[in-house]
């Protein structure tokens, strides 16, 4: 039932990355990660409610709480750095450094939480590793400070790092809980996280600006973001992470199928092997 969960988790994911462009062409990038938290902290609630697991909330221990904190921060700043790099740069590039998460997440699920790796967990590292750098587009080196156009690829990265830790720190906060309450609680963090963000900035003004279009972009968006955590999390809770995060990653069939239909992106051949090699190294993992 986990990899039903994990498969869901990539859907809403792919769909949401391009509702979330679709809402960040004039706004600002912080401010609608600020109001898209608001619909998945509402939306990882009721789900709590519909389950019953509230009752729960009193018995979390000191620990667990400790590690769903940590992992609502790494949320949060992964977050902020995936949506400035989708503003800046183009999704069929973004994308693919943000799903390099995998890569960093498999390592550490070996390190911290002694899962083994199996050859076909290492085969599928590279394979990816290699799809990645086939997928981004290289630029000449620039001297000093990176240009304007190069700074989507560091908030890119910096988002598939703090994915990575937000895989590990969730799967050892939901261990003593119920999901969804688990994902509820972290959402929360991301939420005070994001609007502090807003308010430090001095974006409050930014809000009403926002298009009515945009606005129900971000909206969308953000209920499927809220879907996808909860398959996701579900789908960490009941499966070893080392599986559970490479099915996920899948999500980058969806958002390049539709970003071809929506935005004209288009791949290079280059990129296309490279798509290729990510599929296969994900795929390849899933082996027995």
């Amino acid at each position: 039932m986990w990899v039903l969960f994990a498969c869901g988790s990539a859907f809403f994911a792919g769909v949401t990355s391009i509702l979330a462009k679709c809402g960040i062409r004039k706004t600002d990038s912080t401010t609608a990660t600020a109001i898209r938290t608001i619909i998945v902290w509402a939306f990882s609630w009721l789900m709590v409610f519909l389950v019953g697991s509230q009752s729960q909330f009193s018995q979390i221990s000191g620990r667990t709480w400790l590690f769903l904190v940590l992992s609502g921060l790494a949320t949060g700043a992964s977050w902020l750095c995936y949506f400035r790099a989708l503003q800046l740069g183009d999704i069929n590039k973004v994308v693919p450094i943000d799903k390099s998460s995998v890569i960093l997440t498999i390592l550490l699920a070996c390190i911290l939480l002694r899962e083994p790796l199996r050859l076909s967990g290492a085969v599928g590292v590279v394979s990816i590793a290699a799809g990645t750098y086939l997928m981004i587009e290289r630029r000449s080196p620039s001297v000093g400070r990176p240009q304007k156009g190069e700074h989507w690829l560091l908030c890119a990265v910096g988002s598939a790092v703090f994915a990575s830790l937000t895989s590990i720190l969730g799967k050892v906060g939901i261990s003593g809980i119920e999901s969804n309450l688990g994902t509820a609680i972290r959402t929360g963090v991301v939420l005070i996280m994001a609007w502090l963000m807003v308010l430090t900035e001095g974006k409050t003004h930014t809000v009403k600006k926002i298009s009515p279009q945009e606005l129900g972009f971000i909206c969308l968006s953000g209920v499927t973001t809220g879907a996808s955590w909860l398959c996701y999390y579900r789908a960490l809770q009941n499966g070893p992470a080392s599986i559970v995060v490479p099915i996920d990653k899948l999500s980058i069939l969806v958002t390049v199928a539709f970003s071809y239909f929506v935005f004209h992106e288009k791949l290079s051949k280059k990129a296309a092997v490279g798509l290729g090699f990510i599929v296969s190294g994900t795929l390849i993992m899933l082996l027995p």
